[in-house]
Order: C-alpha cells, then structure tokens, then sequence
C-alpha cells in the first residue's frame, strides 16, 4: 500500500528534495516536487538539479498520473521557455488536476504560471509552506531581490571569538566533525571567495573533500599567489581577482549567474564584506575552548555606540561533533532578511 500523505507532509517532502539540489542548479532556483493521488497516496518525487525541472522529473518517474492527482512544488511552475519548456505544458500535458505550490515566482522571467494553469482548467493553492521554502531557497531569492548572490561568511572560532592563537596558530580549532560540515557547505556553494592574505597564509584547497562536486574558487587581491598553491591544482576551477574593490567580484559574479557564494577567509577580507554591506549570512562554528588572547574573529567595525551595532538573527543552531553551528542571517531590522 502506498504512503498516504498530508499536504503538509507532501510539502515538506518536495522542501527536502529541493535541498538535495544546492550547488547544482545555478543560475536557476533549488525546487522539489511531489505527486500524490486525490486521497494523497505518494505516486512520485523529483527535483531540479540543472537539468529538467523538478515538475517534469516527478512526471517522468511516475508509473502512471490518476485522475484528480495533485503536484506539490515549492516554487511557482514556470511558464517560459528557456533551456527546456514550460513547466505549465508538462502539467497540464500530464493530465494533473491541482498545483499545489510554496513560493510565487519573483522572477517576471517566469511569471504567469498560476494563470497559465487555472485557464486550463487546474485548480492551484499558493503559499502552503512559504517561508520554509523561501528560506531553503533563499539564495537565489537574494539574487533576484539584490541582482547578485547571496554571500555567506563561514567563521571557526573559539567561545571567546577567537580565530587563532597569540602565535597565528589555527588548526585545528573545530573538531573533524565540524571541518567536514564545512566540505558539505562547500559542495553546496557555487563558489569559495577567499583572499589572497588567507592563501599565502594558510595554503588552503577549499574543496568538498569528495562530499559531493566542487565549487569554483575565487581569490582575490593584489598579491601573487605562488604558482604552487593548493587553490591553483586543478581539483577545481579557480578565477584570481586582483583588485580590493568588491564591485569587480560582483560583476564576476553575475556573470557567472552564481546564486550563492561562501566566504572563507581571516577577520580583515571577512570585516571589509561586512562593512560594505555585502555578508547575507553568517555560519559561526564555535568550539567549546578558550584562548583569552589573540586573533578576534571580526575586526573593526567602526561601531562607536550601540546604536551602530550590526544586528543578525538566528536562523538555526546545531551540535556538530563537539562544536555549535550557528547559522545568523542579516537582521530584519535593517532589511528583509529573506525567511
């Protein structure tokens, strides 16, 4: 006998495969779709990971589609033609009787679906679910909301806010655990952004580690990295920026149509992001140790009074190994955070 799903469960069922599409799809969203009978018996799943849409995957892994079966989407079916054709056609080709979808579609690329569908005779129910499926696809909400990608600072640190020890010393302040977290954000990511300092420090590789595929690797200043540097192998691409200024990262960026960029650096590149504006997110990993002294994770804000702090939100926090992971998102106070 099949699983009878809830609506509920439907939805959050098509959020979590939508999720197994981070780092595949750009410059396209993340989505997930499922399909159940009219009573809610799971007929089939799917979701986008660069190729088909997620709709047109759940379609095509069904044995067959029932009269009165009912598609869940986290975001709004398409209704242009781009690389492949309307999400709409395959739907009301598939004989579906009702769309059930989290997000409408920001993008006026692709607007019109919910209209395209009822004037074929489909019923649609929008919103089931929303902000848990914004904030899963959050990175390219940013990027349509921004017109770049959105940029998250990953930091390891002590409990005191330290990223490394009166002599420079770092490694390895999260435990095994954590640092392997970190490959699987990476396999997510579109792109590293690090800094030239970082790499003539720390020799990085800013790979998966076989977590899943790798990112393309930006560094940027104007220092030579030395031919023999691990971030130059050909385990991934690696684009060098030779400027400070950040408009040159984010005119690469569109071109490239990233829909997120993870931030791995020391607390000057990492600060300098905050300070113009551009950190969207940060992933605090703290380790349950204490130096006292040395490096602090975040420079000088040029916070003088409270009133100029920079407020960010707690989105999530988790026990990873023997570390905490503390995902914060930038507050709503100073603009919509994208949850």
């Amino acid at each position: 006998m099949n699983q009878v799903l809830s609506a509920e469960s439907a939805m959050a069922r098509a959020i979590e495969c939508a999720h197994l599409g981070l780092g595949k799809t750009f410059p396209n969203p993340i989505v997930g779709a499922v399909i159940t009978s009219a009573t809610g018996e799971f007929i089939s799943e799917g979701f986008h990971q660069g190729a088909d849409h997620a709709e047109v995957v759940a379609i095509k892994a069904a044995k067959e589609i029932p009269v009165g079966s009912i598609i869940y989407v986290t975001l709004e079916p398409c209704n242009h033609q781009g690389k492949t054709p309307p999400c709409t056609e395959a739907i009301i080709d598939a004989g579906i009787s009702k769309v059930v979808y989290a997000v409408t579609d920001p993008n006026p690329i692709a607007a019109g679906g919910t209209a395209k569908l009822r004037n074929s005779g489909i019923e649609v129910v929008a919103g089931l679910l929303e902000s848990e499926a914004a904030f899963d696809n959050r990175a390219w909400i940013t990027k349509i909301a921004k017109d770049r990608p959105r940029i998250t600072w990953k930091i390891a640190s002590t409990m005191d806010g330290k990223v490394a020890a009166s002599d420079g010393s770092s490694k390895w302040i999260t435990s095994e655990l954590a640092r392997a977290d970190v490959a699987a954000l990476r396999s997510q990511a579109d792109a590293i952004l690090t800094s030239t300092a970082t790499v003539l420090a720390d020799n990085p590789l800013l790979t998966s580690k076989g977590l899943g595929k790798n990112p393309v690797r930006i560094v940027m200043g104007e220092r030579e990295v030395a031919p023999g540097s691990q971030v130059l192998n050909s385990d991934a691409e690696t684009v060098v920026i030779k400027s400070h200024d950040f408009q040159d990262l984010i005119s690469l960026a569109k071109e490239r149509e990233f829909n997120q960029i993870l931030v791995e650096s020391g607390p000057t590149f990492g600060t300098a992001l905050l300070k113009a504006d551009l950190v969207d997110e940060v992933i605090l990993f703290q380790a349950p140790t204490f130096f006292g002294s040395g490096t602090p994770s975040i420079s000088d804000l040029g916070v003088a009074t409270i009133s100029q702090r920079l407020d960010f939100e707690i989105a999530d926090v988790e026990v990873v190994g023997a570390d905490l992971k503390i995902t914060l998102i930038k507050s709503a106070n100073h603009e919509e955070s994208g949850r």
